[in-house]
């Protein structure tokens, strides 16, 4: 029986091949996407229900579900206040176990608080434009005005500051992590089926399509939602996923969503996918066929709507620089 040969030393430079099952979890830009997805929603659902028994305890009537009726900023807040921070803290967590900047995940990138104000600004702007169309049609009436004084100013500071939040929370939930995670998971796979340049592209294109749709039916349950409403909601998050493609980060998205939303329930008194709030400062209500008029889903639900998301699209190419430029 002959001796083993003795083992040839490693060579300098190399490392060892992975095993299995490390290629099982592990790919060459570190953990598979998919299991960061499968990760990231664990710890979001435990952090969420670790959050809420702690708010429950130290608010034992807080509601379970939203209320009828005109919505309270401070049920909206509380709402929306324990998933934010649940995302946020799964995406940190996620950082570290991924060794990445938090930053990439949409928050970070140039100019953040000039995009903030250029995507509120234009928020504003269009879903005003939207308005005054209902009007001058005879889709929307005004009724009175409901605020005064000093009421103004609390009321709309104060729901401004929420739907920022707001805005936060569904740009980040649906377009932070998750859109990086999916498009690094596709652009893997197009780059392994199709051995194209534009893999990355194509990556984050159909994680777009993916989440925007996933957006849209998740209005569903909103009450006096409209089939042209939810195709208007799945809609205007594609298009926040080209302002994140030109630009690489949520801002510009977070100040137009927080400006549509208080647009309309804020300062019109319109509904807002069928939700009206408190102390809004104008009272209006629609008319004539509500496929025009948006109905009790809100100027979203109007046919109208297609040519503001037309606009939209025509001031990010316009006004967002193209950080992406030659990608596509």
């Amino acid at each position: 029986m002959t001796p083993n040969p003795p083992l040839l030393p490693a060579e300098p430079g190399s490392s060892p091949q992975p095993s299995a099952v490390e290629r099982i979890f592990v790919g060459k830009d570190g953990l598979r996407a998919g299991w960061s997805l499968l990760t990231i929603a664990f710890l979001t659902a435990i952090i969420f229900v670790a959050a809420r028994i702690i708010v429950l305890k130290f608010f034992p009537n807080a509601p379970s579900a939203m209320p009828t009726g005109e919505q309270p900023i401070s049920i909206v807040v509380l709402r929306d206040s324990i998933p934010l921070l649940a995302i946020l803290v799964a995406t940190w967590i996620m950082s570290k176990i991924e060794r990445r900047p938090v930053s990439v995940y949409g928050l970070g990138g140039k100019n953040k608080f000039a995009h903030l104000c250029a995507g509120f600004a234009s928020g504003v702007i269009c879903l005003s434009l939207l308005v005054l169309a209902l009007w001058k049609t005879g889709l929307l009436a005004f009724d009175r005005r409901l605020l005064f004084g000093s009421a103004i100013l609390l009321h709309g500071t104060s729901w401004l500051l929420a739907f920022l939040l707001i805005g936060l929370l569904e740009e980040y939930f649906t377009r932070g992590y998750i859109q990086y995670t999916l498009t690094r998971g596709l652009a893997g796979l197009f780059q392994s089926a199709f051995k194209t340049h534009h893999s990355q592209a194509l990556g984050f294109w159909t994680s777009a399509l993916i989440w925007s749709a996933v957006f849209g039916l998740s209005h569903t349950e909103n009450p006096g939602e409209s089939p042209v409403g939810l195709f208007s909601v799945g809609l205007i998050a594609l298009i926040f996923c080209l302002s994140l493609w030109r630009t690489g980060s949520l801002w510009w998205a977070i100040g137009f969503h927080a400006a549509w939303d208080w647009s309309q329930s804020f300062l019109y008194g319109v509904a807002d996918s069928g939700v009206m709030i408190q102390h809004h400062l104008l009272a209006t209500h629609p008319a004539g066929n509500p496929i025009l008029s948006g109905g009790t889903t809100g100027p979203e639900g109007s046919i109208f709507i297609l040519i503001i998301l037309a606009l939209t699209t025509l001031i990010i190419f316009l006004t967002l620089p193209d950080a992406r430029s030659g990608s596509l």
